[in-house]
């Protein structure tokens, strides 16, 4: 398979369908109840129309699959996510642009929405690596991605230029394939908790 398929992933907790406008009241409804961290570039609930546009037309030039993140608990879709950073011919991915609304936040949406979007990624894309990327000064998600196993790799500085200008530092982090297997036991683990 390649990342830019299109394709549902679900398990008992989340079901992760392919981004459409048929997303938005929900997503809309969900970006309501965020706070808006300066670091953050999560859109704001009458954006969420023109956001979908844009992940679409990205998905459409090649670089992009985007994905609308069902809790099925609720039945509503509590954020988005995507594969970004598509580089198909060296089977290399980054999983990115995600956010969840705050009803969902430290709940079972992110750890099996991590644990259905890497076993994508490795066991039927036979990634060779994925990555996982964000503002240096968010540390709720940096503590989310080393909570996954993910390794730093390092920080990119003054990688990218945010909504209002500034400049933006960048940690990246990756999961490799050898790591994969404890990564999916530690997510799996937590999910047993439920």
């Amino acid at each position: 398979m390649r990342f830019l398929d299109e394709i549902t992933l679900a398990d008992e907790f989340v079901r992760l369908e392919p981004l459409g406008h048929e997303h938005a009241d929900d997503l809309s409804r969900a970006a309501r109840t965020l706070d808006y961290a300066w670091y953050t570039s999560v859109p704001d609930a009458d954006a969420v129309p023109a956001e979908i546009d844009r992940r679409l037309a990205l998905r459409d030039a090649g670089v992009m699959n985007p994905f609308a993140v069902r809790r099925l608990q609720s039945g509503e879709v509590v954020g988005m996510t995507t594969f970004c950073s598509i580089d198909q011919p060296n089977r290399r991915v980054e999983i990115g642009y995600t956010w969840i609304g705050t009803t969902a936040q430290r709940s079972e949406v992110n750890p099996a929405m991590k644990r259905l979007m890497l076993a994508h990624a490795f066991d039927a894309c036979d990634a060779i690596a994925v990555s996982l990327m964000t503002h240096f000064h968010n540390r709720q998600s940096r503590a989310a991605i080393e909570r996954l196993g993910a390794k730093l790799d390092g920080i990119l500085r003054n990688h990218r230029f945010m909504p209002d200008g500034s400049l933006r530092d960048t940690a990246v982090y990756s999961i490799l394939p050898h790591e994969w297997p404890a990564v999916r036991s530690g997510l799996d683990a937590r999910l047993a908790r439920r």
